[in-house]
């Protein structure tokens, strides 16, 4: 089976398709350092349908996600932006952890899985 990686560096790859599976890297707000939680939620998620649509599949296609939060506390407000992005009937198999992350003014990260 081939391997595509996608907008690849010496690093990581932001996209990785394989049998049928498309994972992506994990997403930061890099359009919104050091915005509020739903501010950085909704540039991951942003970010996200982009990269999706580039390999060619989408969000109701997710099967799983991680998703980091600097602040387990900011749970409810993450969650009010990830509620309203999720098509209806298309929930994947998730966990969401508290974690530092690498640089202070990102608060949230999320990495998926969909189906290609």
């Amino acid at each position: 089976m081939t391997i595509e990686r996608v907008h690849t560096n010496q690093r990581m790859s932001q996209i990785v398709n394989h049998g049928g599976l498309v994972y992506l890297a994990g997403q930061v707000a890099s359009g919104a350092p050091g915005a509020s939680v739903p501010e950085q939620t909704r540039d991951i998620l942003a970010r996200i349908d982009g990269l999706l649509a580039e390999a060619g599949t989408d969000k109701s296609r997710v099967l799983t996600v991680t998703i980091w939060l600097t602040d387990i506390g900011t749970f409810d407000e993450m969650n009010a932006v990830w509620d309203a992005w999720l098509p209806e009937s298309c929930a994947p198999a998730r966990a969401c952890v508290e974690a530092r992350l690498a640089a202070p003014h990102y608060t949230v990260e999320v990495m998926v899985t969909a189906a290609a």
